[in-house]
């Protein structure tokens, strides 16, 4: 099954991810790794550049997964702002936040050079402005808590240099990057394969088993046995509550337009709105040898499985874009990814809060996966090492950010209203309302079912009950996806596991009539119930 976005990228649409073969007999390695984004093969780069034996596990084509669907910004100055950070962590550990994120920018670039990788890594400078009816003062606030952890030439001027729009005061943000992901992720591959690892694709994973030996189990009930691994896959399937309580799946959207070759001075942009809006250009490769310059812009997020609109939301991008940009024609590509907000705004890397030894994880990318899949790949092949390392526990799975209490709480009592669901009649009472690539959540007695109508007109039907903690999953008609709102798994058509943290596909219905005596009003299942009351 094919584990990509049903979108395509325009890193896609000019690099095709690579088709790894599959795991095929049970083996060993010093450290198994399994995910094989950015946060993966970094790991696997730097522990191999060490002469640790590495195995990469990949569920789909290597480069597939959301690194494939990224709008790419290396960017230090953060998504969640330096005064947000500020108050969570303190000035220090918002300078360490800064410090990881510059540092990776470094890495990405040292290694492009060092590797000879043609991703089209560029040093840009990144203008912060605000958005519709905002408080210039917030601009200031910025400045200010940019300047407590030591940001180096961060500035307020006038306007950004776009002449297509004046965005008004802004703050400029030096030694920001971009490059193509795709490009530099299949570069790794290579320089790990060069040095011994070993890359599988199509190979899923069931379950994790820490350890003094660790083993990782594949559907097809292989085997790899290690000293340590890695579960690089977005969000950890290993890992039933812990992680999952702390942070919550969000669609973030995108769409390319073309723009007049230096039409627009290459930077990054972003405004300060809610949801904020993130643009960057991109020069894109065609079949003749020519280049077609393109503005890359994203924004429009929703939590994953709560929102079923992506038309709109590409229309309002679009608008956007247009508003501020020299658009000279139609859209050239336009998709959606998925992204881990935690409560606290940055991401978690170290040791599975399990407790399930040698195991380690890498998740909560909050709108930044390039870098923070990058300091993963730094903090994690430390830590790993033995070695010490000054982010361990700024990024430590176990951290406890009492001052980010309240949106813990607002989150997870969104997700205890969504397990309300099961007490809820779905409103479709049959399937002569689904149209053909089209899906919906029906009654059937106690039972709540995801049917699909496929392209053939023919029904498929699957329990609606997330195979994960027993969510109901939500219709995705842009992406054909069956999407829990509770914490971000997703599912293709007719079940199979798309995304973690599930790990099961989506069970097969009972017959009509059948289990209809067993409960007039049925009961949330215990996992749930337990997440419902610590929710609560």
């Amino acid at each position: 099954m094919d584990t990509s976005e049903r979108s395509v990228s325009v890193w896609k649409e000019e690099v095709t991810p690579l088709a790894a073969p599959p795991l095929e007999e049970s083996t060993t390695a010093d450290v198994c790794i399994i995910g094989a984004g950015i946060a993966g093969l970094t790991s696997a780069y730097l522990l191999q550049r060490r002469g640790v034996n590495v195995v990469v596990l990949e569920r789909g084509a290597i480069g597939g997964g959301q690194t494939a669907q990224t709008t790419a910004h290396l960017a230090s100055a953060m998504d969640d702002r330096f005064e947000q950070l500020i108050r969570f962590f303190g000035t220090s550990g918002a300078q360490l936040a800064y410090e990881s994120h510059a540092a990776a920018i470094d890495t990405i670039e040292a290694i492009a050079q060092g590797e000879g990788i043609e991703c089209d890594f560029a040093r840009l400078d990144g203008y912060l402005f605000l958005g519709r009816d905002q408080d210039p003062k917030d601009l200031d606030k910025e400045l200010d808590a940019a300047t407590q952890v030591g940001f180096p030439g961060v500035e307020k001027i006038e306007r950004s240099p776009l002449q297509s729009f004046d965005t008004g005061p802004c703050l400029r943000f030096p030694q920001q990057a971009a490059f193509h992901p795709l490009r530099y992720a299949l570069g790794l591959v290579a320089a790990v394969l060069r040095d011994g690892g070993r890359i599988y694709g199509g190979t899923a994973v069931s379950d994790v088993e820490g350890g003094d030996v660790p083993t990782v189990t594949t559907e097809t009930g292989l085997t790899v046995k290690a000293k340590a691994v890695i579960v690089a896959t977005n969000t950890p399937f290993n890992d039933r509550f812990s992680i999952h309580t702390k942070q919550a799946a969000y669609r973030s959207y995108v769409v390319a337009l073309p723009v007049p070759e230096l039409g627009v001075p290459r930077a990054l942009y972003w405004d300060m709105e809610d949801p904020y809006h993130y643009a960057r250009l991109h020069r894109l490769r065609r079949e003749d040898g020519g280049y077609s310059e393109m503005v890359i812009v994203g924004g429009e997020d929703h939590k994953t499985g709560e929102e079923d609109d992506a038309e709109e939301r590409y229309a309002r991008l679009e608008m956007w874009a247009r508003e501020r940009f020299p658009v000279s024609g139609e859209a050239i590509a336009r998709w959606s990814g998925q992204v881990m907000e935690p409560v606290d705004g940055l991401g978690f890397i170290g040791a599975d809060p399990g407790h399930s030894k040698n195991v380690y994880i890498a998740t909560g990318d909050s709108g930044q996966g390039m870098t923070h899949g990058t300091i993963a790949g730094m903090l994690l092949s430390d830590l790993i090492a033995g070695r010490e390392n000054p982010w361990a526990d700024l990024y430590s799975p176990r951290r406890r950010t009492l001052r980010a209490v309240g949106e813990y709480a607002r989150e997870n009592l969104k997700v205890a209203r969504h397990y309300a669901e099961w007490l809820e009649r779905s409103p479709m009472a049959n399937a002569d309302a689904i149209p053909r690539c089209g899906g919906a959540v029906l009654q059937r007695g106690i039972h709540k079912l995801a049917v699909y109508r496929d392209e053939g007109g023919k029904l498929h039907e699957r329990s609606a009950v997330c195979t994960h903690l027993g969510g109901i999953v939500h219709w995705n008609s842009e992406e054909r996806s069956w999407d829990c709102p509770c914490h971000g798994a997703r599912y293709a058509p007719t079940g199979e596991v798309l995304q973690g943290p599930a790990v099961k596909p989506l069970e097969e219905v009972p017959s009509e009539g059948e289990g209809m005596e067993v409960l007039e009003t049925p009961e949330l299942p215990e996992p749930a119930e337990a997440l419902h009351r610590k929710a609560s």
